[in-house]
């Protein structure tokens, strides 16, 4: 079965099937567009997309899923070095870019790479044979926070098998219209948020930028977005009750604040839903949309895939609701390794076979998932305790005078890691307040050490806290309240 099969079933089609930073194709359109690019990009070795949120962008990426050759979509934002690395690294010989436009400085010049100019004018009737389910669909570069970053080799079948469970878990069907205006450089904006409505047929409307007047206008039944989004529009409520003809509201790429899920939730009539994913495994965990949304919760494994929590030990971790151990997930999503890296594949799996995600979490008696965050910053110990960053960060967003908050574990000589946290305020609040409170709420040992007031807290394009930075700045002192 074709990857993208609403897109060539031709069933439904509207002359604004897709509307993408207010340019409107028909699927047809995107089609015949997509397989001008097929036509060029036939044979090669992979095929580079500069990522921008446009049409150009969507109808490069078709065209290469078309062809079978790898898709590596290039973060727009990023610097030279990373995007030449990028490039090497993932040995594409074409970079697909808008009809017109040139290169980025520096990409110009790197042998063996030319341009493929996308004009959504052209049309090609072109058919392609569906590759095989094993063949490559993407290679999707992770962050690089811990070195240079590393292409996840991410297979046909795993994206065919994510998007049929999403949308089982989600009741996505083709009467659905699908509005986000998410980056289209990662999994939650390109593959779910573009491939998904190829897939399922709904209609798309990619919002450009993801604003709370843009996305109140689109008039929705679905919409995705990452807590940044979704805090923007409950500070807003016009736009928010644009927003309550929709069926759901998915937040995802980070954990959103349960202050921003009881707003949405009251401003637009729809409690939201919250899922957990990895590039490297897709989307492996969700609140059904007939099921509990529980606010500080994904839910529960999508259709096929298996989960279990390991401690330091490898000794397994019981679903109590309470113990914290590593997330460990195995099932048809998963990704078929890193491009040219046995070393870090042998880092990342089991002798078992399980994908070592490095995000800690705490599994329900009923199955539900809390994620705590990552095992290297957000799993804090101190003066023998196992801290979960993510459960402080909740007890500070409970406060009516935060706004947000985030908490790393610094070097401390005598705990070992002291408790920091960095909160932005919404009022009048002093850090011995804020640590009192945490320690009525939580276990006294979970209380911050150290409260540090700041304006905002550093994030990359999808929203989430870059904490390393964080981390950084704990260990120059900083100012704070003990």
């Amino acid at each position: 079965m074709s990857l993208l099969t609403a897109l060539q079933d031709g069933h439904g089609d509207s002359a604004d099937a897709l509307r993408i930073d207010g340019v409107a194709l028909s699927r047809e359109r995107l089609l015949g567009a997509a397989a001008a690019v097929a036509d060029r990009a036939a044979g090669a070795p992979a095929l580079a997309v500069l990522a921008r949120p446009t049409a150009a962008t969507v109808a490069a990426v078709v065209g290469g899923l078309l062809a079978g050759v790898p898709v590596v979509p290039l973060p727009p934002d990023s610097g030279p070095k990373e995007r030449a690395h990028i490039l090497r690294d993932s040995g594409a010989a074409l970079l697909a870019l808008p009809a017109g436009e040139r290169a980025p400085e520096g990409l110009d010049a790197l042998p063996g790479l030319d341009t493929l100019p996308v004009d959504l004018t052209l049309r090609s009737a072109t058919s392609y044979p569906e590759p095989g389910e094993d063949a490559t669909a993407f290679v999707l570069y992770t962050s690089g926070t811990t070195g240079a970053p590393k292409g996840a080799v991410i297979r046909r079948a795993a994206v065919a098998a994510d998007l049929d469970a999403l949308a089982e878990a989600w009741q996505w069907t083709a009467e659905d219209t699908l509005v986000h205006g998410l980056p289209l450089f990662h999994v939650h904006g390109l593959v779910l948020g573009v491939l998904g409505a190829l897939r399922t047929g709904s209609r798309l409307v990619h919002t450009g930028r993801p604003t709370p007047e843009g996305y109140a206008r689109a008039g929705g039944t679905l919409y995705f977005g990452v807590p940044t989004v979704w805090s923007r529009i409950a500070a807003d409520p016009a736009a928010a009750a644009g927003l309550r003809t929709a069926r759901l509201l998915v937040s995802g790429s980070a954990p959103l604040p349960v202050p921003v899920f009881e707003r949405l939730a009251g401003l637009t009539g729809q409690a939201p839903i919250e899922r957990y994913g990895m590039t490297e495994s897709l989307i492996t965990v969700s609140t059904r949309a007939d099921g509990e949304r529980r606010p500080g919760s994904v839910g529960l494994p999508l259709r096929g895939v298996r989960t279990r929590l390991v401690g330091e030990d490898g000794a397994p971790v019981p679903p109590d609701g309470e113990s914290v151990g590593e997330l460990q997930v195995a099932g048809p999503t998963l990704f078929a390794g890193y491009l040219n890296r046995p070393d870090a594949d042998a880092e990342s799996w089991t002798d078992d076979g399980w994908f070592r995600t490095g995000d800690v979490a705490v599994i329900g008696a009923d199955g539900f998932h809390r994620i705590v965050g990552r095992a290297s910053v957000d799993l804090i110990k101190s003066g023998g305790y196992r801290i979960g960053a993510g459960e402080v960060e909740a007890a500070l967003r409970d406060h009516p005078a935060v706004a947000d908050a985030a908490v790393v574990g610094a070097p401390d000589e005598d705990l070992g890691q002291a408790v920091v946290a960095y909160v932005i305020p919404d009022g009048a609040v002093t850090g011995e307040q804020l640590t009192a409170f945490v320690a009525e709420r939580l276990s006294v040992h979970k209380r911050p050490r150290r409260v540090v007031l700041v304006d905002e807290l550093p994030r990359n394009a999808m929203g989430k806290v870059l904490k390393k930075l964080l981390l950084q700045e704990s260990t120059t002192g900083g100012s704070g309240h003990s």
